[in-house]
C-alpha cells in the first residue's frame, strides 16, 4: 500500500504538507518524498524510509521549502514525487496503486520510441510510467483518463500543476481519496485522520474513476464518478488506521463488528481474548465484548523510536 497527501491555499502550506503526509505512516515503509510548487518552480525531496520515518528524515529540511501548494506520499513504490516537462506543462505526480501489465506498457513505450529517465532497482518507477501515460493526452483529464483506460490494476493519483492539483480516484475505487477543507486551504488524501489536527474537515469521498481540480478558491469536478465500486475491503480489516474512515465507515468500528460476527454461535472455550496490535485489537474487543469474556494484553508493541509494526513478509523470521 501507499498514502498521499495533497493541499493547495492562499497562505504557505508546506507544514500542512509535512504533517499530512506524515499521517499515512501506516501505509508504507520504502520511501517518503514531497514536492511544492512556488512562484520560483518546484522544490522537491525523498527519501528512504526503510531505517528511518518520515518525520525524522524530513523535518530538517522544512525551512528551505515555500510554496502554497504541494504534494506527498509515503509509498511501498519506487522514489516519488515525479517531476515532469511536457506539452501540458511541468507537473508534479504521486500515485497510489499497482499496475499488473507494467511490462506490458513499458513495451508499448518503447515501440513509441520513448524513454525513461527516473533511477529504479525494479525496472521501470511505476509513477513515471503514469507520468508518460498522461501526456498522450491533449489536457490533464485526457490523460488521466488514458491511464485509466491503459492500466490493468489500480491507480489513484495527485498531479501538482501551476493551475493547481488534479485529483483521480482509481477507476473501480479500490484505494480512497477524501476531500477535506478549511478557511482559505483544500487539502486530497488518503487518510481522514490527517484532517482534525491540522483544522480540515472532510467535505466528500470522491467516487470511483472521479476527478477533481482543486485551486485556492475550490475544487471543480471534471469527470463524474463511475458507478461500479470494488474498494479494497483489507483497508478496514488490517491496514487502515484506526481513527480513518473509508465511504463514510470508520475502521475500528468495522473491526469491532468482525470481531462480534466471530463470536456468533462461537462455543469455543478460552481463557480471555486478545488482538494483536494495532489492526487485532478492534476485532478483539468486539468478540470479547460480544461473548462477555475478558479482554487481556500478551502482546504489547514496542514504539518508542519506531511508529509502525507491520508483519515481516519471511516466513522465516515470523517463525
Amino acid at each position: 500500500m501507499s498514502g498521499f497527501f495533497g493541499c493547495i491555499s492562499k497562505n504557505d502550506c508546506v507544514y500542512d504538507l509535512f504533517y499530512g503526509t506524515d499521517y499515512n505512516s501506516h501505509l508504507g515503509t520504502r520511501k517518503g518524498g514531497i514536492a511544492v510548487l512556488n512562484g520560483e518552480g518546484f522544490s522537491r525531496s525523498i527519501h528512504s524510509l526503510e531505517n528511518d520515518y518520515f518525520r525524522s528524515k524530513f523535518e530538517p529540511e522544512l525551512p528551505k521549502f515555500k510554496g502554497r501548494s504541494g504534494i506527498g506520499i509515503i509509498s511501498d513504490l519506487e522514489a516519488s514525487p515525479i517531476i515532469a516537462h511536457s506539452h501540458l506543462g511541468r507537473f508534479a505526480i504521486v500515485m497510489v496503486g499497482r499496475i499488473n501489465n507494467l511490462e506490458e506498457l513499458e513495451k508499448r513505450a518503447f515501440r513509441k520510441k520513448l524513454h525513461f529517465a527516473e533511477l529504479s532497482q525494479r525496472g521501470v518507477n511505476p509513477t513515471e510510467l503514469v507520468s508518460v501515460l498522461i501526456c498522450e493526452g491533449k489536457t490533464f483529464e485526457e490523460g488521466i483518463c488514458n491511464v485509466f483506460d491503459r492500466i490493468k490494476g489500480s491507480c489513484s493519483m495527485l498531479i501538482l500543476t501551476v493551475e493547481g492539483i488534479y485529483a483521480a480516484r482509481d477507476k473501480l475505487g479500490r484505494t480512497p481519496i477524501i476531500l477535506g477543507k478549511k478557511k482559505d486551504s483544500y487539502a486530497i488524501a488518503s487518510e481522514t485522520i490527517s484532517f482534525p489536527n491540522l483544522g480540515y474537515t472532510t467535505d466528500c469521498f470522491l467516487g470511483p474513476g472521479e476527478i477533481l481540480k482543486l485551486t485556492t478558491d475550490g475544487y471543480e469536478q471534471l469527470k463524474a464518478p463511475e458507478k461500479k465500486m470494488q474498494v479494497c475491503a483489507f483497508l478496514w480489516v488490517y491496514y487502515g488506521y484506526p481513527a480513518s474512515s473509508y465511504e463514510g465507515i470508520n475502521v475500528d468500528m468495522c473491526r469491532y463488528r468482525c470481531g462480534a460476527a466471530l463470536a456468533e454461535d462461537d462455543d469455543v472455550e478460552v481463557d480471555y481474548v486478545s488482538g494483536i496490535p494495532d489492526s487485532g485489537s478492534g476485532h478483539a474487543f468486539g468478540y470479547a465484548n460480544a461473548r462477555k469474556i475478558p479482554f487481556a494484553r500478551p502482546f504489547v508493541k514496542y514504539t518508542p523510536t519506531w511508529p509502525r509494526s507491520f508483519m515481516p513478509q519471511s516466513k522465516e523470521v515470523r517463525d
